[in-house]
C-alpha cells in the first residue's frame, strides 16, 4: 500500500477520533484532519468518506476511483482494488462488508447488501444481493458461486 493511501486512511481515522471529542482544540483538530483528508482524497483520486466505518488492516493497493459511502461498513483485513463503488440506492440502504473480503477492480456493491466474511467479489461485478460467507460473486448482475468445498460436496 502506498504512503498516500496510508495517509488517506490515517486522516479519516484522525477525523473520526477528533469527532468523538468535545472542546475547541478538538474542533480545530477535526477541521485540520478533514482538510488533510480532502487533500489526500484529491491526490489518490478517491472518494472515501471519513465517516465510513473502516476495519483494521484495510488494503487499497490502487485507491484511484474508490468510492465508499459515509454510512458503509467495511470489516477487518479486506482488500479493495481500484474503481470500486460501495454505495447506496435509497435512504439508509448501504452495504456492509464482512471481514477478509476481496473486492475486485471495478466492482459495484450497492444497496442494503451484506457481503459475508471471506467472500470474493469479481472484477466489474454488480452486487445487489447478499453474498454468503466464503462465496464468490461474479457478473452483471452478480451471480453467487459456492466456495470450492461446497462444489466438491455437490459433485
Amino acid at each position: 500500500m502506498t504512503s498516500f493511501t496510508r495517509r488517506l486512511l490515517a486522516s479519516g481515522e484522525a477525523y473520526r477520533h477528533y469527532r468523538s471529542q468535545s472542546g475547541l482544540v478538538y474542533k480545530m483538530l477535526r477541521r485540520l484532519a478533514r482538510l488533510r483528508h480532502v487533500g489526500w482524497s484529491f491526490l489518490t483520486h478517491s472518494d472515501i468518506s471519513p465517516h465510513a466505518k473502516l476495519g483494521q488492516r484495510l488494503q487499497l493497493p490502487h485507491p484511484n476511483g474508490v468510492v465508499i459511502h459515509e454510512d458503509a461498513v467495511v470489516g477487518d483485513d479486506c482488500m479493495i482494488m481500484q474503481q470500486v463503488t460501495i454505495g447506496m440506492i435509497g435512504e439508509g440502504e448501504v452495504p456492509s462488508i464482512g471481514n477478509g473480503v476481496y473486492i475486485g477492480a471495478g466492482a459495484k456493491i450497492i444497496g442494503k447488501v451484506h457481503v459475508g466474511d471471506g467472500a470474493r467479489i469479481g472484477a466489474n461485478a454488480v452486487v445487489t444481493k447478499d453474498v454468503p460467507p466464503g462465496h464468490t460473486a461474479i457478473g452483471v448482475p452478480a451471480k453467487i458461486i459456492p466456495n470450492r468445498s461446497e462444489r466438491a460436496v455437490r459433485n
